[in-house]
């Protein structure tokens, strides 16, 4: 059985996003698996780290619960739909709050800390332009920079992605087909 926390990274209740997270959880749970979902658009904090990195943030009880769900996980399933290129900002927010100084103890003396070593993850995006434009015009930068800047440096991996793209243009059954496919990976925890 796997320890699993499911990310939904929007500014906004009720989107496909969440549903993707939902049939994710209902794959997950049939299996075995234990599971926690954070979604940023029920969850009550402050997006903005108010003393960047030079000091601690104390963590409202969304975030707290977040932070300790994400240290127990075993597998990270995080999934946010691209605006303006990039995170939508209130995922940025909830990065930047969880990810906090603390965690990187181990480098005051020097070390290369890699708190998150051992978890692995999924990212999923869903976006209005097509996935393979996404991924071969623009480098799929924002996908990279979650990947090794964020997850990578964090020590996750291995890191698995999911793009759906055209999500607005899709039809009906393409958009159940995805759900399906959610709900599969859920249940092999991939």
């Amino acid at each position: 059985m796997a320890r699993i926390v499911i990310i939904v990274g929007h500014a906004l209740p009720g989107t496909y996003c969440g549903a993707l997270a939902e049939a994710y959880m209902r794959g997950a749970e049939s299996a075995g698996h234990q599971v926690s979902l954070f979604n940023t658009a029920s969850m009550t904090f402050d997006p903005i780290l108010r003393g960047g990195y030079r000091s601690l943030q104390a963590l409202e009880p969304d975030l707290a619960a977040a932070r300790t769900a994400i240290q127990a996980a075993d597998h990270m399933v995080i999934i946010f739909p691209l605006w303006l290129g990039t995170l939508p900002a209130i995922f940025k927010g909830f990065l930047e709050r969880v990810i906090q100084p603390d965690i990187f103890e181990p480098a005051k003396t020097g070390k290369f800390a890699t708190p998150w070593k051992g978890k692995s993850a999924r990212i999923v995006m869903t976006m209005g332009m097509p996935g393979f434009i996404y991924r071969w015009y623009f480098g799929a930068h924002a996908l990279k920079m979650l990947k090794r800047n964020i997850l990578g440096f964090l020590g996750v991996g291995p890191i698995r992605s999911t793009i759906h793209g055209s999500i607005e243009g899709v039809s009906g059954e393409k958009r159940a087909q995805w759900l399906a496919d959610m709900e599969a990976l859920g249940r092999a925890a991939g």
